[in-house]
């Protein structure tokens, strides 16, 4: 067991930090950014090392995301006298540019994969990779719709990790999953209607 802790303690170090990270999430506390910042850095190493590039890229976006992040979470809207941005919904409008996105992010994702790495799963790796991409934006602009785009990239993360054998960051996505369903309810509670832009 303890040269399990010392092989893998970057992995374990990293999905203790995300779990405290979901959980200021699901809060709405902006203090999530830096957690975020910080699992993100170690992150970087581990999927480096599993040969999860599409993943591994990721925690570069999560980086610049939680700057981003901290920063709007932080900006008072007109009229409001709370520090933190209301939650937020999309309007129909918007939602073939969130389509869109993904849609793009994947293809761009997948084309790297196949044809530049080593990748050994480069479909669900991509798909990972880009509803990720457009939920992380989504939660730094606090819709609240970013929760159900994590239900599912959590749970594909879930398997491909399993495959992989990260089973503290199998553990993790699992425990995101789940959390992710209680965070779609809990920011229901809270949502103001209103629509902005993306």
């Amino acid at each position: 067991m303890q040269e399990y802790l010392r092989a893998h303690w970057v992995e374990i170090a990293g999905a203790l930090l995300s779990v405290v990270y979901l959980v200021l999430s699901i809060r709405e506390k902006a203090g999530l950014w830096i957690f975020g910042f910080i699992s993100s850095a170690f992150y970087v190493f581990v999927f480096f090392e599993s040969k999860f590039y599409a993943d591994m890229s990721l925690q570069f976006y999560y980086l610049a995301v939680s700057v981003f992040g901290w920063i709007n979470w932080h900006r008072k809207t007109t009229g409001s006298d709370s520090a933190i941005i209301p939650t937020t919904t999309i309007a129909r409008t918007q939602y073939s540019a969130y389509i869109a996105a993904i849609v793009v992010t994947y293809l761009i994702y997948y084309v790297i994969l196949k044809y530049w790495t080593d990748s050994p799963v480069p479909v669900l790796d991509s798909l990972v990779g880009a509803l990720s991409v457009v939920a992380t934006w989504m939660l730094a602009r606090k819709k609240i719709k970013n929760w159900l785009l994590w239900i599912a990239a959590d749970a594909l993360a879930a398997g491909l990790f399993l495959y992989k054998g990260l089973y503290p960051t199998v553990g993790l996505y699992v425990i995101y999953t789940s959390m992710a369903v209680v965070g779609y309810f809990q920011w229901k509670k809270h949502l103001r209607i209103t629509s902005s832009e993306i």
